[in-house]
């Protein structure tokens, strides 16, 4: 059975009769997990060794772990520090904010690949203008080239653990104020100071090989009528035609205030899939996915396949072995030393 173009959620630190029912469906390609699903590493492990038995190829399992105020996992976990603080240190000494974003890209994926999750949505490529609190500390800058540069350090961290980047929140969210968990974001501003500005770090992470690409629930009204999660043009005549874009699309949450304006959650799906996504996402209201599994009908990619299989781990990293390493005691004290007193969580 091929990957389903459709990750899910689940309630708790279990999978129910219900939920292992829905998993078994093929539309069904993968799981995003968030704080409620975790108790301890241990208890995370045998999750995810779960969900990745059910199927074969084994769905993909993904979670939304940056550091700073938007990490899942705490209490066993290291605390990683939002991106914001390696492009402080960018000012100062350039080389040395390049190997930390690198030493905590490294960290944080190696954590995750040692309790078998597949991949986090990292990193954030969105500049930061100032006015977004959706973004804010999330964005590594607000210099496209700074951006760009340390990215590519902590994708490239990622990549010696064995994880896979995804880019976020194509073509740029951080110059809209709203946020689009609550609100629909416009963006007025032309096609050509978007080019030219936001999507420059997503360019140079295509060109260094990243995986996938989270587009952004914002309409870039000079542009396009539709948030960029459903329009063909970003996603397919920008993204894939432009700038050779061939990794993976996953929509961002289907749920959020930003995707509504495209009709009901099969509307939304349909939409989403139409414009070039490969997978869409839909959390925290286990009814609405219900509602898209039963109404989005038969969907069989078979480009959509291949690209999705190569999310999957690149290679196993023990968790015992790992916390042994004299490399993961470095990176944890590099970690600890970068990260402030405020690392709260943030739901998106």
């Amino acid at each position: 059975m091929s990957l389903g173009p459709i990750m899910l959620d689940l309630a708790g630190l279990e999978i129910s009769p219900e939920e292992r029912d829905m998993l078994s469906h093929p539309l069904v390609g993968g799981v995003i997990l968030f704080t409620r699903n975790y108790e301890s590493p241990e208890q995370l492990q045998r999750l995810v060794t779960e969900i990745h038995g059910l199927r074969e190829p084994h769905l993909l399992v993904a979670v939304d772990h940056e550091g700073g105020r938007v990490q899942r996992f705490h209490h066993g976990f290291t605390p990683l520090p939002p991106a914001r603080v390696f492009g402080d240190i960018h000012g100062d000494d350039p080389k040395r904010a390049k190997q930390l974003a690198a030493t905590c890209g490294w960290l944080m994926a190696a954590e995750l690949r040692a309790v078998g999750v597949d991949f986090s949505f990292a990193p954030v490529l969105d500049l930061d203008f100032g006015v977004s609190t959706v973004i804010g500390d999330r964005a590594f800058h607000r210099k496209p080239a700074v951006v760009g540069e340390l990215a590519q350090s902590y994708m490239s961290g990622m990549a010696r653990a064995g994880m896979v980047a995804t880019g976020k929140h194509f073509p740029g969210h951080g110059a809209v104020v709203a946020d689009s968990h609550v609100d629909m974001p416009v963006d007025e501003r032309s096609f050509e100071d978007i080019y030219h500005k936001d999507v420059k770090p997503f360019a140079r992470l295509i060109r260094a090989g990243l995986g996938a690409v989270m587009p952004a629930h914002v309409i870039y009204a000079a542009v396009d009528d539709k948030p960029a999660c459903f329009s063909s043009f970003w996603l397919q005549q920008v993204l894939r035609q432009r700038m050779g874009f061939q990794g993976v699309i996953f929509s961002d949450d289907l749920t959020m205030k930003g995707a509504h304006v495209m009709g009901d959650i099969v509307e939304r799906g349909r939409a989403a899939l139409e414009a070039g996504c490969d997978m869409v996402l839909v959390c925290n209201h286990p009814e609405q996915t219900a509602r898209l599994l039963s109404g989005l009908g038969a969907h069989n990619d078979p480009v959509s396949h291949v690209r999705l299989a190569r999310m999957h781990e690149r290679h196993n990293i023990d968790r015992a072995t790992l916390v042994q390493s004299a490399e993961w005691r470095q990176a944890v004290r590099v970690a600890e030393q970068l990260c402030g007193p405020d690392t709260l969580e943030l739901e998106v």
